[in-house]
């Protein structure tokens, strides 16, 4: 069967927003098959966010919890960004949407690729619905890979490193996770000048109402 026909429709007359989609994404059996523990769709967002969180795809533990970077990356990328738990899971204020939704197993190296039928079934229609988007972070190279295209550099770093380039709508990041502690070090520009510009950005979208609470 094709993979497109996999996809489950709402009624005619369903509401077509943002909340309704969701629902049909997290119903997604599209490549149970081929999920170690099964689908489980882990993503939020809203129609009024400003800020849209792009990174690889659920974790064990977030797979468990069903909340989205909750686990110490998520701890690191909320550092980054100067938000506390409550402003980063409004999702009237921050979308997280990963390039893959469900945790995608574990290779001999680490967790697998996210699966790319996501974005292939959902992405698109998603962003449609989140009108109000204007700073998109990409966090990892699968999400960089996605959004930037050809536009990114030959290497995580140079991309990161060549923000500007791709501001204001999207700012490309390294993934928090603890593991990528060595990169941290390598590249000690990122968190004296990214993490600065980045925590500044987050508030003016915000209006001064994401905040640590």
């Amino acid at each position: 069967m094709h993979l497109l026909s996999k996809r489950r429709r709402l009624p005619v007359d369903a509401p077509s927003g943002v909340d309704a989609l969701l629902s049909e994404i997290r119903g997604c059996t599209a490549c149970a098959a081929q999920l170690p523990l099964g689908p489980r769709p882990v993503l939020q967002a809203g129609e009024s966010a400003r800020i849209l969180v792009v990174g690889q795809a659920p974790g064990l533990r977030v797979h468990t919890t069903g909340v989205p970077w909750d686990d110490p990356s998520g701890e690191r990328l909320r550092e980054w960004m100067g938000v506390g738990r409550d402003a980063f899971y409004d999702a009237a204020r921050i979308a997280i949407i990963p390039m893959g939704f469900c945790y995608p197993g574990r290779g001999p190296s680490g967790d697998l690729p996210p699966r790319r039928e996501c974005a292939t079934l959902w992405l698109d229609r998603l962003l449609a619905r989140l009108p109000r988007i204007e700073l998109t972070l990409l966090v990892g190279q699968y999400a960089q890979r996605h959004f930037l295209g050809p536009r990114r550099k030959e290497s995580l770093a140079a991309t990161v490193e060549a923000w500007q380039e791709y501001a204001p709508q999207f700012l490309p990041l390294p993934h928090p996770s603890p593991r990528n502690q060595p990169w941290l070090k390598r590249h000690p520009w990122f968190e004296l000048e990214v993490v600065p510009l980045l925590r500044a950005r987050i508030h003016a979208l915000a209006d001064h109402r994401v905040g640590r609470r």
